[in-house]
């Protein structure tokens, strides 16, 4: 029997299919359903730093500024005190699913200055978290912000949360680094146990009939899953942290190719929010089947078999692979495209 085991952030699971943070796990029900469905571990639903303290001045400067520039503006940002169930009851929400399910249970803190983070992760400890996931979240559209102020945000935010707690710390970020390695070398340093690849962000839409910006959510894709596929790859080996892939992360195969790519652990929402958490065991049952077909006994047999120290081209990860790419396409003498 092919052993599909990992460890996640000092966390024994018992294969590498967790739910991520979104609105499958904002209720204890909920929480139980994905235990029962044969999730590995969960990461709790997001508390929010607008939830935690309000306004804080640094929050407040970068929110509300050009909010009065017109009407329209002062929409952008929802009620904290009408989303989900606040901070408190999310505190006593996972100190219930400790004592509730056998799986591990990781909270899940979204924002981007200190401010009320700090108090707050310790109290999720307290409340029995297994680990924490802090996804930061932030848009740098002030042109007086240099890209080297953004990343030390980063990075105190990272160092001021992991010396106030002794449970295990993920950070989930997004792409948008000058230099992204360099940056998960530098988080790493700061104390980040795990690095979660990537998150998302959710563009706006117009709204042409009533000229208005509004929110349009899409669940992911699987194509979304190759900017993380390849900077796992690239990273597996070199930074010291443990490696989450999540976004396009929908069949066994995406999650062969996060573990092959040198993901710890491959996560899950949109395929489950479209589909239903049932999901979870039938992907478990094909990543069996297919590494048994494969005959290879162990998930960790495969873990960075892929990634770019590992393969025979290195550079198919870098520019050559570009150069590849658009030699790829093919057109007859007439301009019709031939693939």
């Amino acid at each position: 029997m092919v052993d599909l085991s990992t460890t996640y952030l000092g966390l024994n699971l018992k294969h590498p299919i967790v739910p991520s943070a979104s609105p499958l796990s904002d209720g204890l029900d909920k929480i139980r359903r994905l235990e029962d469905a044969g999730a590995a571990a969960v990461v709790m639903y997001s508390l929010f730093e607008e939830q935690i303290v309000g306004e804080s001045h640094l929050l407040d400067h970068f929110l509300s500024y050009g909010t009065e520039s017109f009407a329209e503006a002062l929409d952008y940002f929802p009620e904290m005190d009408s989303y989900n169930v606040g901070p408190h009851g999310y505190l006593e929400l996972i100190s219930k699913a400790k004592k509730a399910v056998g799986i591990p249970v990781i909270g899940s803190l979204n924002g981007v200055s200190t401010g009320g983070w700090v108090e707050y992760a310790r109290m999720i400890e307290e409340a029995g978290a297994d680990a924490l996931e802090l996804n930061i979240y932030y848009i740098p559209t002030d042109p007086a912000i240099s890209g080297a102020e953004v990343e030390q945000m980063y990075l105190d935010v990272v160092r001021d949360v992991k010396a106030t707690i002794k449970i295990p710390l993920a950070v989930k970020l997004g792409p948008f680094f000058s230099s992204f390695a360099n940056m998960a070398m530098k988080l790493s340093r700061e104390g980040a146990d795990g690095l979660v690849i990537f998150n998302r962000f959710y563009q706006p839409d117009f709204d042409l009939e009533r000229l208005e910006v509004v929110p349009n959510l899409q669940l992911s894709s699987q194509w979304e899953m190759r900017t993380p596929l390849r900077w796992v790859s690239i990273l597996y080996g070199r930074v010291p942290v443990d490696f989450a892939i999540t976004r396009g992360v929908h069949t066994h195969e995406d999650v062969l190719k996060g573990i092959m790519a040198g993901a710890k652990v491959t996560m899950m929402a949109s395929e489950l929010l479209r589909n239903g958490v049932g999901r979870i065991g039938l992907v478990v049952q094909e990543l069996t089947r297919w590494l048994e077909e494969h005959e290879y006994e162990s998930v960790k047999q495969a873990q960075g078999s892929m990634s770019q120290q590992n393969v025979a081209e290195p550079a198919a990860f870098e520019r050559a692979n570009y150069m590849k790419v658009l030699q790829s396409w093919k057109f007859d003498p007439t301009g019709v495209l031939m693939r």
